[in-house]
């Protein structure tokens, strides 16, 4: 019988709640910790899972040591010295996206991660997307010929709806609004998905970009307490890939009537597919062989597949560092973030 994994969590906000429950499903896995500043939050936390140590500062549970691996749900700009201190501990890291809030330190811990032989990935959800691996399989098989245009969009609407709950009033949601508090944005908190989905996706990696950011008065001055709201709500993004096709991609959080939708289309020049992610589930059609001809779309039915939380694991038993997606891939992700920034303020277009 194998050894189980013993997993602590590190930060206990709302997406820790999804890290839980699909680790618990995992047979050879045990959540034995979890570590939030507020010894309320992180009681309450553990008495909802069932996790029997708590602790209220990463170096006493680092001092504790009876754990193997971390899944860093903390906040973007702790993720750099949290996964730091992690892996020269000896513990094999997953990490929330963004890796962190600028590539110098994604860099540097991708660099960290790679020189440790500890396994390291991020947490990039939308991997776990049957359809969008079908899509990539699809493009390196060659069925829709060569690609020629990319198109990608990652559309929210909570700055209209309290669907998801009033974001004036809670900061969960407003520390996402402001750059002092760590957040670069939608660009910093889902451009880093939409990359990821139309890269992955259509098979190809970010060559040249021009990209536009926007913030939108949100409140009196855009401010509301503590938190001045002068993150960017929308970016638009021109794209030249590696496999020499064209692109667009874009997100907001002014996208009404979308809660979280992820589209990707992708043209070749003998077919075409298109995938749509939304609450609801995803969604694969394709435009191919004769049906070109006429335009047809039709829909593709495609397996379930192993997600980012079963790789991390079994990548742990089998020693396979180069898992993916890693740390060195949302660095150079982030590269492209912070690159999109600098074409804004400079508006040209920069090679990547």
């Amino acid at each position: 019988m194998m050894k189980p994994i013993r997993l602590l969590v590190l930060g206990t906000g709302g997406m820790a709640n999804n890290h839980v429950m699909h680790f618990s499903t995992i047979s050879d896995v045990q959540v034995v910790a979890a570590v939030d500043v507020d010894i309320a939050t992180v009681r309450a936390f553990a008495t909802r899972h069932g996790i029997p140590n708590t602790f209220t500062s990463l170096d006493e549970a680092i001092a504790w040591g009876e754990f193997d691996a971390v899944t860093n749900v903390t906040p973007d700009r702790i993720h750099y010295p949290t996964t730091l201190q992690l892996l020269a501990a000896g513990k094999h890291v997953m990490c929330e996206k963004p890796l962190a809030e600028s590539y110098a330190k994604a860099d540097e811990m991708a660099t960290v991660a790679e020189a440790s032989g500890l396994v390291n990935m991020v947490n990039l959800t939308y991997r776990n997307v049957a359809e969008v691996q079908k899509a990539r399989q699809m493009v390196i098989g060659g069925d829709i010929g060569r690609v020629r245009h990319i198109e990608a969009s990652y559309l929210q609407s909570w700055l209209v709806s309290k669907a998801w709950g009033d974001w004036a009033t809670e900061s969960q949601w407003l520390w996402r609004l402001s750059t002092k508090h760590g957040s670069n944005g939608v660009l910093g908190d889902v451009g880093i998905h939409i990359l990821d989905f139309a890269g992955y996706g259509a098979a190809t990696d970010i060559d040249h970009i021009f990209a536009r950011l926007k913030t939108f008065e949100k409140a009196p001055g855009n401010k509301i307490g503590e938190y001045d709201l002068d993150a960017n709500d929308s970016f638009t993004m021109t794209t030249e890939f590696t496999n020499g096709a064209m692109g667009v991609i874009h997100a907001s959080r002014w996208a009404t009537g979308h809660l979280n939708e992820l589209r990707l289309r992708v043209h070749g020049d003998k077919g075409a597919l298109e995938v749509i992610h939304t609450l609801e589930g995803s969604s694969l059609r394709a435009c191919l062989n004769e049906d070109v001809e006429t335009a047809l779309w039709r829909e593709i039915e495609v397996d379930p597949v192993e997600t980012n939380y079963q790789k991390f694991i079994a990548a742990i038993r089998s020693g396979n560092t180069l898992q993916e997606p890693g740390f060195r891939h949302a660095a150079n992700l982030q590269k492209i973030l912070d690159l999109a920034m600098i074409t804004e303020v400079e508006r040209r277009e920069l090679a990547v």
